[in-house]
């Protein structure tokens, strides 16, 4: 029997163009700027990457700059044998900065409500202060 997975889904501003939050999720050096974690990979699709000093690992799947970021997404305490997440970003030009769209799917069940508050507390609001620096 398969395991239990939920959706969380995300929608947030972030005061800054497309494009800048965009490579905040691809590009390495950007990605452990804003996080404080470390983060490797390229940002090119089937390339594989990491995050939070090797907490998170995946691979992205489609990249369509600065629209869509389609990933496969797993932390180290990801059930064994679980399949990866699949996380998809979509960002949107508002006036003043980006709205980020997040869906992330296929997420064991039970480590869904620290997954969700993980966003707020680890992407969103870092991200925030990132680009409120500039």
């Amino acid at each position: 029997m398969a395991a239990k997975t939920k959706t969380i889904r995300q929608r947030e501003f972030i005061p800054a163009p497309p494009e800048d939050v965009y490579d905040c999720f691809v590009n390495a050096r950007k990605h452990s700027a804003f996080t404080g974690g470390k983060a490797t990979g390229l940002g090119r699709a089937g390339c594989k990457f990491t995050a939070w000093d090797g907490y998170i690992s995946g691979k992205h799947l489609e990249l369509d700059r600065p629209h869509r970021i389609v990933q496969e997404w797993v932390t180290s305490e990801w059930p064994e044998g679980a399949p990866p997440s699949r996380l998809e970003f979509t960002f949107k030009a508002k006036q003043g900065g980006t709205e980020v769209a997040m869906v992330h799917s296929q997420v064991p069940a039970d480590q869904a409500p620290s997954y969700a508050q993980g966003w707020m507390d680890y992407y969103w609001t870092p991200l925030k202060q990132y680009f409120a620096k500039e």
